[in-house]
């Protein structure tokens, strides 16, 4: 059974705004594991000079940092991407 389906024999079809909100919960989750990928990729490549089998402190810190500067950059362009949608 698809998550479309609702369980029933009847041929009833979902809403319109059931189905949107099931789209925009996959796109939603899609942009996480996206998001999640890149940070890891870029602070990896910049902060991990030695992979081993622990991080040095520098490399802790600068992945700290790494992370951070990353998720306040991606929140301020979606600021601005929704505030400027608004208008």
């Amino acid at each position: 059974m698809d998550s479309f389906s609702s369980g029933s024999s009847s041929s009833s079809q979902p809403s319109p705004d059931v189905i949107m909100d099931q789209v925009q919960t996959q796109l939603a989750q899609a942009y996480a594991e996206q998001f999640l990928e890149s940070v890891r990729e870029k602070c990896f490549n910049k902060c991990i000079t030695k992979p081993g089998t622990s991080l040095s402190g520098s490399e802790s810190s600068c992945a700290s940092r790494c992370v951070d500067r990353y998720i306040e950059a991606t929140s301020i362009i979606m600021r601005t991407l929704l505030s400027s949608s608004t208008r």
